[in-house]
């Protein structure tokens, strides 16, 4: 977090990210919702924030979206399910990275609830989205669990916005204007 640029995002709240890095949502088992644009930092703050709380001793697993949805998907078993969704079910912590960014069927919308169901006010989950809540029915068309998959991620939750420009496009940016002044 050394090399976070607080001046960059149009808005961002410190003292929020600072709250979250001291770990208390993870104390009550309530989650971390981290929404934002793409290149504003939000991977790199859940990073710092699954970082912080392996160095405290909690278990922690850190997914894509794409692949965890992948793999509960994948199981040919009702066994072979249960056991992948205990597995998602049980760090203290689970870090699901991306949400937004592709679309699911239903049955990965309901593998999803499962999860986050069973995680519900017993463990945190820490979930990245570059989507408005209101706009998680283009990530799951026509799946009747999404409001309820809000519901539960956000009742007892941390909520961080950010707004801005990327930074990535930012850099890119940059680099092609000194690439022009070197030609």
């Amino acid at each position: 977090m050394a090399d976070f640029e607080w001046a960059w995002p149009k808005t961002r709240d410190r003292e929020a990210v600072e709250r979250v890095l001291a770990l208390g949502f993870l104390e009550r088992g309530a989650n971390l919702l981290l929404a934002a644009a793409q290149g504003l930092g939000k991977t790199m703050l859940a990073k710092h924030v699954a970082h912080q709380a392996l160095l405290g001793g909690a278990q922690v697993l850190c997914v894509t979206a794409a692949d965890l949805l992948l793999d509960l998907g994948g199981q040919e078993t009702t066994r072979a399910l249960e056991r992948r969704l205990r597995h998602s079910v049980e760090p203290r912590l689970l870090r699901i990275d991306e949400l937004g960014y592709l679309t699911f069927d239903n049955r990965a919308a309901d593998l999803l609830f499962q999860v986050v169901s069973r995680r519900y006010e017993r463990r945190s989950s820490l979930v990245t989205t570059n989507l408005a809540f209101k706009d998680w029915g283009t990530i799951f068309p026509n799946a009747t669990c999404v409001t309820a998959l809000i519901d539960r991620l956000t009742h007892h939750a941390e909520i961080i916005t950010i707004a801005g420009e990327s930074y990535r496009r930012r850099e890119a940016e940059a680099a092609q204007k000194a690439r022009r002044v070197q030609a």
